[in-house]
Parts: structure tokens; C-alpha cells; sequence
């Protein structure tokens, strides 16, 4: 019981987090749910949140997406995810976990100082953006940041990159849902309840934070998900070397 109340926390929170800036559920979500559970199932169990998630999102902001960058991001992102998911079944848990580690507070301090990249970058980077997204998703089960690195440098529209980074990741993390089946990693009961318990709090996260994100700074939202992020990067470590 007590597992389950901490799982619809860190949910409910990393939710909460998306609906304010459109991404970043399972970079804030995963780490702290692989301190307590195995990566076999907080991965899959996000991955199955997120697809919801971006469905719901997606639908609710279509008119904004850019098909034509999903179209390029696509091919690369479903060879990465394969890779990713082999990885995953074929690695064991301590240097993924000490991997994460060090992936979750890269993006920390990125947030936290501030670098932002600026400028338009041809759409050839589309494949390493997409390898990478797809096999950090499959791996980690946080793909979002090189997504969000290619989009944000592609799109300088904020509606227009978060409709279409919802729908890349529904159509993304479908592809990656049928991985995870054919591997076997969706059918354990005490995943597929607690996939259903959290549907709930995660609706409320995503509400709640984009009913909020308009009164927020994107700056200081930006660093305390930094922060968030270098903590739980730090705790990753010292459970991989405890």
C-alpha cells in the first residue's frame, strides 16, 4: 500500500510538472520511481502514462501540430527504441542505473544554468535526435529530451512544439508499447494495476498544471525541474553504488 501511495505521488507531481511545460514526465518520474522498483516496471508504466497523456494532449491542441518534423523524427525514433528495449533485457540494472544517473542530472544542470541553445538547425539532425529519443525512451524511459533539444531549434512557436511534441510521442510510444508486449514487460499484474490506479492522478497533474502554467515564469519552472532533476540524479547514484 505504501508503494502504491508514493508511485501516484511522484505521478501525480511529474504530471503536474508536464501540463505546466509540456514535457518532462518521465525525466522527473522514472528516476525517482527506479530508487524504489525495478526498471522494468517503472519504465513500462510511464511509457504507458505518457501515450494517455500525449493522446489526451495531442487531440486537445491538433491544429497546432507540425506533421512534416514528426515525419522525419519518426523512422530513427522506432530503430532507436528497438535498440533501447534489447538493452534494457540484455544490460544489468547497476550501469543503466548509474546511466540514468548521470542522464537525469546532465538535464538537471542544463535547466538550472540556463543553457539554452538558440538559432535553427537544419533538419538533417532529425536522425541523431530521433536514435537518441527512441533508444533513451526504450532505455530510460525518458526519450524527451533530445525531442524537445531538435524541436525547440526547429519550432519557436511554444503551441505549435507542444502539440507537436505530444502527438510524436503518442505515435512514438505506441510503437514502443508493441516492443515492450512483444518482450513480455506489459502483462505483470501489479503493473497493469497500478497503470489504472494512476490514471486518475495523472489526469489531476496534467489539469491542475495547465491550469498554472500561464502565472508561471518559464525560467524559474525551468530551474526548479532542474534542480528536482540533479537530486534525483544524485539518489540514483547512491542507490547504484549502495
Amino acid at each position: 500500500m505504501a508503494d502504491m501511495i508514493m508511485v501516484i505521488c511522484v505521478v501525480m507531481s511529474a504530471y503536474f510538472i508536464r501540463g505546466i511545460t509540456g514535457f518532462g514526465s518521465g525525466l522527473i518520474s522514472v528516476p525517482l520511481l527506479a530508487l524504489s522498483f525495478p526498471l522494468t516496471f517503472a519504465i513500462p508504466l510511464i511509457l504507458a502514462l505518457d501515450f494517455t497523456a500525449s493522446i489526451a494532449l495531442g487531440g486537445i491542441n491538433r491544429k497546432q501540430t507540425v506533421w512534416g518534423e514528426i515525419k522525419v523524427l519518426l523512422p530513427a525514433g522506432l530503430i532507436g527504441g528497438g535498440l533501447g528495449i534489447l538493452a534494457l533485457l540484455k544490460l544489468p540494472q547497476t550501469p543503466i542505473l548509474i546511466a540514468l544517473g548521470a542522464f537525469t542530472m546532465f538535464f538537471g544542470f542544463r535547466n538550472v544554468f540556463g543553457v539554452q541553445p538558440v538559432g535553427q538547425i537544419h533538419r538533417g539532425w532529425a536522425i541523431p535526435a530521433g536514435l537518441a529519443g527512441g533508444a533513451t525512451g526504450a532505455l530510460f524511459g525518458v526519450g524527451s529530451p533530445p525531442y524537445i533539444m531538435y524541436l525547440s531549434r526547429r519550432l519557436h512557436d511554444k503551441g505549435q512544439m507542444r502539440a507537436t511534441f505530444s502527438w510524436l510521442i503518442a505515435v512514438d510510444g505506441a510503437a514502443r508499447l508493441i516492443w515492450f508486449a512483444v518482450a513480455g514487460l506489459l502483462f505483470d499484474t501489479k503493473l497493469i494495476i497500478a497503470y489504472l490506479t494512476c490514471l486518475i492522478p495523472m489526469a489531476f497533474g496534467l489539469y491542475t498544471g495547465n491550469s498554472v502554467h500561464t502565472d508561471m515564469t518559464s525560467g524559474g519552472m525551468l530551474k526548479a525541474v532542474g534542480i528536482l532533476l540533479s537530486f534525483s540524479g544524485a539518489m540514483l547514484f547512491l542507490k547504484a553504488l549502495g
